[in-house]
């Protein structure tokens, strides 16, 4: 009995350990020099300046998901990440549940006209409580409407945010030619295979600056 309670022991030690590494860890900079966050009102109040000492050099923050939800905490952020010299850009999050022009309308909204700010991005997952699941062909459409108006107002190119069950289920990579920026936690996913120009890295980070876990980035060389 005493032998197991101390495998059990040692066995926990080693899960605390592996989450607190988990929790700090982001690649290497030799090989991904520009790194930064992902954001939004659920990651609270965020002191930029910070956030900025820590090491991040962008951060794209969240103005709007779906067709209703305009994220409250997006024009802080903006300024925040502004005045903290970081780059920025502005992220939508996708919905099955809503029309397209709904969701551009909401997002375009929010964000202004800003030369200076990161290619606009559209977050590809399954989102909590939607439960419409509409066919590949019609996905596609609304997506490629989504994507001409957001394009149009931003003046460049979106990025694809795509999740790993998102694009099995609607092989957005293959149906939608445009950059993808792809999640996979720890391990670069293979470029080879599907080429991309950001990585969600760690989606559990904890960094000063923001309270909880925060989605950390990065950009290809």
């Amino acid at each position: 009995m005493a032998r197991f309670c101390l495998f059990l022991a040692v066995l926990g030690l080693m899960a605390l350990g592996g989450w607190l590494y988990a929790r700090e860890w982001a690649p290497d900079r030799g090989a991904f020099p520009t790194q930064g966050v992902s954001v939004s009102s659920d990651n609270g109040s965020i002191d930029w300046g910070t956030l900025a000492a820590q090491g991040a050099d962008f951060a794209y923050i969240r103005a709007s998901r779906g067709g209703r939800l305009r994220d409250p905490a997006f024009e802080a952020n903006w300024a925040g990440a502004r005045a903290a010299g970081l780059r920025y850009g502005a992220a939508l999050d996708f919905s099955l549940c809503a029309r397209a022009s709904e969701q551009a309308t909401g997002f375009m909204t929010m964000v202004p006209r800003d030369n200076a700010a990161l290619p606009p991005v559209i977050r590809l997952a399954f989102e909590p409580g939607c439960r419409a699941r509409p066919g590949q062909d019609a996905v596609l459409s609304e997506l490629n409407t989504l994507i001409n108006l957001i394009e149009s107002h931003a003046g460049t190119p979106v990025l694809l945010n795509v999740s790993d069950d998102f694009d099995a289920q609607y092989a957005i990579a293959s149906g939608i030619n445009r950059t993808l920026w792809l999640d996979r936690n720890f391990v670069a996913p293979d470029r080879e295979k599907r080429k991309w120009v950001m990585w969600t890295a760690n989606d559990m980070r904890h960094i000063d600056g923001i309270d909880g876990p925060v989605r950390w980035d990065v950009m290809a060389r």
